[in-house]
C-alpha cells in the first residue's frame, strides 16, 4: 500500500509556507520526494507534504485523481470537476495543519496533479495563490484572471503532454492578465527533471 501522505519537513514552530506535491495519475507520494525534497533545502520553515491521490488507478498499480480510461478533450473537464472538492478539501486539512493560509500555500503538481493545480486556479477563491505545473495543462483554458502565481515547466520532448500545452497556457494567461512563467527545457520528456528545478530556482 502506498503511503496515504509523507511529511518530508515539518517546522517545530509556525510554517512560513505549505508546499504541496502532487504525483502524476498511476503514481504515488514517493514519486515526487525529489521535488519535495528541492523544495524544503530552500525554506527550512516550510512545511512540505508529498499527497497521494485518493483513488486507485484503473490504468496501474498506483493512484489517481480522475480515470484517464477513455479520457477526451469533451470529457477531461468534466473528470478533473468531479475530483476538485476532494482536492481542494486535501489542501485546507493540510492548511490547518501547518497554520498557513492560500497566500501562503503551494502547490507543485506533476501530470495529473498538475491538471489538478491548475484547474484549482479558475475556482473564485483558489485554495492556493501559488503553483508549480510540471508536465501538466488545463483541462480547459481559463476564461478569467486569477489571482494566483503560475510557473509552468514543461519538456520540449515531451509525448504525453506537448510542451505546446504549456505555450498556449501561457498565452491565455498573459491575456487574461494572471501573472505566470514559463520554461521550457530542451531534451526533457514527460518527468519531474532537475532541469526544470534549475529554471524554477531562477524564477524564485
Amino acid at each position: 500500500m502506498p503511503s496515504p501522505f509523507i511529511i518530508v519537513q515539518q517546522p517545530q514552530g509556525p510554517a512560513s509556507q505549505l508546499v504541496l506535491l502532487m504525483h502524476g495519475v498511476g503514481s504515488v507520494p514517493e514519486s515526487m520526494l525529489g521535488v519535495a525534497h528541492w523544495f524544503a533545502s530552500r525554506d527550512s520553515h516550510a512545511m512540505v507534504v508529498s499527497i497521494a491521490s485518493p483513488d486507485p488507478s484503473d490504468i496501474s498499480t498506483g493512484l489517481q485523481w480522475f480515470s484517464v480510461r477513455g479520457v477526451t478533450e469533451d470529457n477531461r473537464q468534466a473528470r478533473v470537476d468531479a475530483a476538485m472538492p476532494s482536492f481542494v478539501a486535501t489542501v485546507q486539512h493540510w492548511q490547518r495543519v501547518s497554520g498557513a493560509d492560500a497566500a501562503h500555500t503551494l502547490i507543485a503538481g506533476f501530470s495529473q496533479g498538475a491538471i489538478m493545480a491548475l484547474e484549482s486556479t479558475k475556482l473564485a477563491a483558489p485554495p492556493a495563490l501559488s503553483i508549480v505545473a510540471i508536465a501538466g495543462r488545463f483541462a480547459t483554458l481559463p476564461g478569467h484572471q486569477s489571482n494566483a502565481v503560475i510557473h509552468l515547466l514543461h519538456g520540449n520532448a515531451d509525448p504525453v503532454m506537448p510542451a505546446a500545452l504549456a505555450q498556449a497556457a501561457q498565452t491565455r494567461l498573459e491575456q487574461l492578465g494572471t501573472r505566470v512563467t514559463l520554461d521550457v527545457v530542451q531534451g526533457v520528456g514527460h518527468e519531474p527533471h532537475p532541469a526544470l528545478m534549475e529554471r524554477l530556482a531562477a524564477r524564485f
